[in-house]
Parts: C-alpha cells; sequence; structure tokens
C-alpha cells in the first residue's frame, strides 16, 4: 500500500473510519461550490465515491489518497491522481485533484498534499503528464495548480454539468525540480 508523507500531512489509502469525516467535508455546500454542479453528498454517496476510489488504486495503480492531519490525525479531505473521463476531449489523461474541508484552507495543505501526489504520478508512476480541471471562477484552485508548476492549456465546457472549466497540464519534461 502506498503512503506518502509530508512535513504535516499523511496520505494514505482509505478507512472506514474516514467515511464519516468524508462525508462532512461533502455536506458543506461551500467546499462543493465548485465540483460539477455544486451538489453537496450525503454519507452514502460519500462511502461509495470512496469504494470507486479505491476500487481505482487496484485497477490503474494510483488513486485518491486520504489526506491525513500529521499532528491531529483528523480527515482534511483527499488529493490524488485520477482518469477525468468526464471530459473526454482531455483523454488520455491522469488528472491531479483537492477536496479539502474548509477548517482546512488557507494554511497551504492543499499545495503540500498535490505536490506529493504530483511528484508520485511522474516520479513513481512515470507517467507523461498530469492534468487538473477547475471550473472558471475557482481562484484558489487555480492558485495551487500554478504553485504546482502547471500551465493553462486549454478552456472548455464540463459536459456533466454545462460549466466553463480551465484545463491546466504539467508535461513529464517540464516538471520543476524545485517541487521535488
Amino acid at each position: 500500500m502506498v503512503t506518502l508523507e509530508t512535513p504535516r500531512l499523511i496520505l494514505r489509502r482509505w478507512r472506514e473510519a474516514d467515511v464519516a469525516p468524508m462525508a462532512a467535508v461533502n455536506a458543506d455546500p461551500e467546499v462543493m461550490r465548485w465540483i460539477r454542479d455544486g451538489s453537496i453528498r450525503d454519507e452514502e454517496q460519500t462511502r461509495r465515491n470512496i469504494q470507486t476510489w479505491e476500487s481505482e488504486w487496484e485497477s490503474q495503480g494510483f488513486g485518491l489518497f486520504a489526506v491525513e492531519v500529521r499532528s491531529t490525525g483528523e480527515l482534511a479531505g483527499f488529493t490524488g491522481l485520477s482518469v477525468p473521463d468526464f471530459l473526454p476531449e482531455v483523454l488520455p489523461a491522469v488528472e491531479i485533484g483537492w477536496r479539502l474541508g474548509r477548517s482546512h484552507w488557507g494554511q497551504g495543505l492543499a499545495t503540500e498534499a498535490a505536490a506529493a501526489a504530483l511528484r508520485f504520478g511522474l516520479e513513481d508512476r512515470a507517467l507523461e503528464r498530469i492534468v487538473s480541471i477547475a471550473q472558471v471562477g475557482n481562484d484558489a484552485s487555480e492558485r495551487v495548480m500554478a504553485k504546482l508548476g502547471m500551465r493553462p492549456f486549454r478552456e472548455t465546457i464540463n459536459p456533466t454539468c454545462d460549466r466553463p472549466v480551465r484545463v491546466f497540464e504539467l508535461p513529464s519534461d517540464k516538471y520543476a525540480t524545485g517541487m521535488r
């Protein structure tokens, strides 16, 4: 099982005990504002999401990590890699994404976690490029993407919710040594 550690975080596979805290993150309308159509998710939907994420680990060798705060053991949310099937025009691709509870915003945790997941994808899994997709207007996520060394690649419409999105990318040959 893959576990990544950063100065403040542990990125690990999912546990049953993660369902309720992740469901609380998914139930916050402000957190979910920029996710697809903005709908919140309940505990059962969250449980199914986690089961899907764990299946992706088994089938693809990468997936979404549970992000745990080292000092407290608290689940902050997730970060990691997935195939953005919802946006066929960018395929083949692997997307890096993150979602943290509001109490963990503004501390650099999304960047810290995503940098570890990005390194895992490009170095350990030898991916040729990683993309990240944000709804237009989600400036916080775009700032994280820029800090990771990603650059805008295209703008399009998310066909699942008809919202405009901006796609960023980082080819492996442009991977900044400063992020390692």
